[in-house]
């Protein structure tokens, strides 16, 4: 995904696609537009891969509303020799709201890997933000650095014109052991205002963040998402006054299944990102307002009793939420499941001391083949408690059975 932004009354995802396939290869940016979030109108090929910066594919990228109104989108471009380097574009046309058309600048490349830093680790630049005590701006880009046990970084660049960068002493951040750091995004979260409003400070002079809890730091602790949730991206919502994020989802079809079906992997739901001013360390996240609008009808169960591994039947319809659980069975819970998460865990199979429970959506009559969509909560040793809302693709017998083929067929070629 690249450049979410709002322009002129409109919702702007651009995002990397094949237009001659359902697998990798020719990357460009498609163009979706929307009113709310929820309802898309499909438009031409943003940005293609038509110069030698980006002959080999137009990637990620970021959207920066100056403000005059206008829309600078910097992004990278691999070049004819795969090298990652930085790239402008702006509206042929500002007065577009929907903004078709695109031209690149006369410049690029604008900013190209710095000394000691790898040609093809260099990518995905962030929404630039003001330093009002510098007068310039600052855009953020992702690399590593193997020199340093193979540490993911983030790098600085100052720019007051978006065509002449400065690279910063130092690195924003450095975690080692984490490798490459994609999709890199730095953005400030009110922790007063209920709403998210975009009005963090940023410790300009030093040029670098420090996480206030180091275990929970980039790539080691806290996530956004422990399901298959992948190169998200956020903006500022001036409507609305929010940060809304989306992520990129892979899914486990193989190619030949995408080619098939013509298309490959899924965009999220966006989300709202708000400070948890409860706990005054975690960040929260919701489905967009938006989302309610599909909802048609509800129904409610209460007072029924499930035991131990088994299924009961829910007239449910089509889709369903569930919105409470039961407190007084949260505090029942005596036992410790520190390292539970949703990516390590045994699935919808593994037993605690709550849960997990939760939903078999897409199940066929005899429960051959199922999807389950189920929630997790274990206590840690100082007595808090976590959840997980996870979904278990160890429960498909076909995945099961493609995987098992898939291990016979390489067996019998080695053999």
């Amino acid at each position: 995904m690249s450049g979410p932004t709002y322009y002129k009354g409109w919702y702007h995802l651009f995002y990397q696609y094949n237009p001659d396939s359902a697998v990798w290869g020719n990357i460009t940016w498609g163009h979706a537009v929307s009113r709310d979030l929820v309802h898309w109108l499909y438009l031409p090929l943003a940005v293609v891969p038509d110069r030698w910066y980006d002959a080999n594919g137009v990637w990620t990228g970021s959207a920066t509303t100056l403000p005059d109104g206008r829309l600078v989108m910097i992004y990278t471009g691999a070049t004819m020799e795969s090298v990652q380097v930085q790239n402008l574009a702006f509206p042929a046309d500002p007065d577009d709201p929907l903004l078709v058309h695109w031209v690149k600048s006369e410049y690029n490349p604008v900013i190209v890997p710095p000394s000691g830093i790898g040609l093809k680790d260099f990518r995905d630049p962030t929404t630039a933000w003001y330093v009002p005590t510098d007068s310039a701006w600052r855009v953020a880009i992702g690399s590593k650095n193997d020199s340093q046990h193979h540490a993911g970084v983030v790098l600085v660049y100052r720019t007051t014109d978006f065509v002449s960068y400065e690279l910063l002493p130092g690195v924003l951040h450095s975690v080692t052991g984490t490798g490459m750091w994609e999709c890199v995004d730095f953005y400030p979260v009110s922790t007063e205002s209920a709403v998210g409003l975009d009005t963090g400070t940023y410790a300009a002079a030093s040029n670098s963040w420090v996480p206030a809890d180091p275990e929970k730091d980039v790539g080691i602790g806290l996530r956004y998402d422990y399901g298959k949730y992948y190169a998200s991206k956020t903006f500022y919502d001036p409507v609305k006054e929010r940060r809304v994020l989306w992520g990129w989802i892979g899914e486990t079809d193989s190619e030949r299944t995408d080619l098939r079906k013509g298309w490959a992997s899924l965009q999220t739901v966006p989300r709202t990102v708000l400070f948890d001013q409860k706990t005054g360390r975690n960040l929260l996240q919701w489905p967009v307002e938006e989302v309610e609008s599909l909802r048609l009808s509800s129904q409610e169960f209460s007072n029924i009793s499930i035991t131990a591994g088994s299924v009961v039947p829910l007239d449910i319809g089509k889709a369903t939420q569930v919105r409470s659980l039961n407190s007084a069975a949260l505090a029942g819970a005596i036992g410790a499941d520190v390292g539970y998460n949703c990516s390590t865990s045994r699935g919808a199979a593994q037993r605690g001391v709550i849960g997990p429970f939760g939903l078999l959506v897409l199940a066929d009559e005899d429960l051959s083949e199922q999807t389950a969509v189920y929630f997790y909560v274990a206590r840690a040793t100082d007595g808090s408690l976590s959840t997980h809302f996870c979904h278990d693709e160890l429960r498909h017998a076909r995945i099961f059975l493609f995987l098992y083929l898939s291990f016979m067929i390489h067996e019998l070629h080695n053999h």
